[in-house]
């Protein structure tokens, strides 16, 4: 028998072994709903016209050039924006689903979670729409990943799926963006939702140009809306897109081997990148743990081209352009909240 033959034998086997792996994990159930802990807890709620002056004034502090308007909703479904319904309205809601310590030190893969029967159970009968961050469904793509999504649920349940999932892939670690098809609900370990029922309405028009101070567009929204209300626990979830410069993100690589008990260490196994825009990034932020827990910021970006991952700031303040929709929500819904946990992990 020649090499060469030897070599495709292998080669033959190894790609047996790897297609029922695959199959095996795209065949993994994710855990039943109804025996998942919920906690629900209500938020504060300022009016729209209130925040666009706090905002305003925020804002300002770290951007040259700021314009926070209350304004109906534009079409979110439209190209530009990429959203698989038309709007934020209709009991806005921050759902948040297991956390950091289901990933790390060491990853608990059994925590396989289905994003529909989950929000059906919080939000009842009717449409739905979810936006927001967290890993990505594993058996799908056979390896750890990021998970941006974007999905609607029709009131007979039916899925129309923009979610994506964002990879390392290659020799070279390059980023590997694809969409999730329709039939997959699951993500893995972690989740931030914004969901709602996608109605019209009015919402918060941010557009922010030039960024003067050092935080980044979220943590300043953030940590200004906590030095506002203070004990009073606001959440705000939609989407913003980084029209114009560039963002540093990371993607996951595959699950360690090896436990992850530090900063140091996540920073090493994650892979980052500087992203271009567009990008369009969905997520949450709360100004409080609220008792349950909670990750206080939490945006995965998508772009027309290869590119999707965990936001952390942008990179050039003098060409940095934002535009962003977000509607304040009426309650935080708390699924699965870890037994023991840590606050790494987390940025």
């Amino acid at each position: 028998m020649t090499i060469k033959r030897v070599v495709e034998q292998i080669f033959n086997i190894i790609q047996r072994i790897l297609v029922k792996t695959k199959w095996k994990n795209s065949a993994m159930s994710a855990l039943n709903a109804n025996e998942l802990l919920f906690e629900q807890k209500s938020l504060y709620k300022p009016p729209l016209e209130e925040l666009q002056n706090v905002l305003q004034s925020i804002l300002t502090r770290n951007f040259e050039n700021v314009t926070v308007n209350v304004s109906q909703c534009p079409n979110l479904s439209a190209s530009e924006y990429g959203l698989m319904d038309i709007g934020l309205g209709g009991c806005p809601t921050l759902l948040e689903l297991g956390g950091a310590p289901y990933l790390l030190p060491k990853v608990q893969k059994d925590k396989l979670y289905d994003i529909k029967a989950i929000c059906r159970k919080s939000m009842g009968e009717g449409k739905i729409l979810a936006v927001g961050a967290g890993a990505g469904p594993y058996p799908l793509r056979n390896t750890n990943c990021e998970g941006i999504f974007n999905l609607s649920i029709s009131a007979q349940d039916e899925i129309k799926n923009g979610s994506y999932t964002a990879k390392i892939t290659g020799l070279q670690e390059d980023c590997l963006l694809e969409p999730i098809p329709d039939t997959e609900t699951r993500c893995a370990l972690l989740l931030n939702l914004y969901v709602c029922r996608g109605e019209p309405g009015p919402v918060l028009k941010i557009n922010c140009k030039k960024r003067t101070g050092h935080m980044n567009f979220i943590e300043c929204i953030r940590k200004g809306l906590y030095e506002k209300y203070q004990d009073k626990c606001v959440g705000l979830g939609g989407l913003f897109l980084l029209k114009n410069g560039k963002a540093h993100q990371h993607v996951m690589r595959d699950f360690s081997r090896s436990p992850i008990h530090t900063e140091s260490e996540l920073n090493q196994w994650l892979k980052f990148f500087e992203m271009p825009g567009t990008l369009h990034a969905v997520g949450t932020l709360v100004t409080h743990e609220h008792d349950l827990d909670l990750r206080l910021q939490h945006f995965h970006s998508f772009s027309r081209t290869k590119w999707g991952g965990h936001y952390h700031y942008d990179t050039t303040p003098d060409t940095i352009e934002y535009e962003a929709y977000f509607n304040v929500a009426e309650r935080i819904v708390r699924v699965d909240k870890p037994k023991t946990t840590h606050k790494f992990g987390r940025d």
